[in-house]
């Protein structure tokens, strides 16, 4: 198991759904604390101002699964598919995924400060306009963070070749800890950047 962001323990949880069939349901305004997922089948599921507070997910399935304006606090996640998922406007903070896959997974938008995401393989992720604030990238492997606040986020060994960071907060980045071949970054990042490797910036 990954650690935490802090090195805080996983909430416990208090109720088990193993096995459970929610193929395309609409969880719009349901609160689900301190429980349990075990194999639970959420793909193609949505929702609008969702509450998850506290849970762990084993083995759930959110392909395609759409959610709007919801939250997964202290959420921990283990061995959990987000094949094509869409998150806009939601709150992951403080959560953890270990072992999952994120292909195609889409993030406009919302606050995943203090998030772990070590050793994620998410070059076919993008994230955009995202609040990722301390969040734990040490070792993932992105492919798209566009104007996402990365302020204190932990990058060390993190894999940004060919990355899009256009417009995104990377003053706190050691360029010297990443590897960043091909990574695609605007004007002020390329000063943030050289400045950081201590070249002298001049115009003219």
């Amino acid at each position: 198991m990954a650690d935490r962001v802090g090195g805080r323990p996983a909430a416990p949880t208090e109720t088990t759904v193993t096995g459970a069939d929610w193929d395309s349901r609409d969880l719009s305004g349901e609160r689900h604390e301190a429980v349990l997922f075990v194999d639970v089948d959420m793909t193609e599921a949505s929702g609008k101002g969702v509450v998850f507070d506290g849970c762990t997910f084993r083995g759930v399935r959110f392909n395609a699964a759409a959610f709007t304006e919801s939250a997964f606090l202290n959420c921990t996640f283990v061995r959990s598919g987000f094949f094509d998922a869409t998150l806009r406007g939601c709150k992951v903070l403080g959560g953890l995924f270990d072992g999952c896959t994120h292909d195609l997974m889409r993030v406009e938008g919302g606050d995943w400060s203090f998030t772990g995401l070590p050793g994620a393989d998410l070059r076919r992720a993008s994230f955009t306009g995202v609040r990722m604030r301390e969040a734990d990238l040490t070792g993932a492997r992105c492919g798209a963070l566009r104007e996402v606040d990365l302020s204190g986020a932990m990058l060390h060994r993190a894999d940004l070749s060919g990355c899009d960071l256009r417009g995104s907060e990377i003053s706190s980045m050691d360029p010297l800890t990443v590897r960043l071949v091909g990574a695609v970054i605007d004007p002020h990042q390329a000063v943030v950047l050289a400045t950081a490797l201590g070249l002298e910036v001049r115009a003219g």
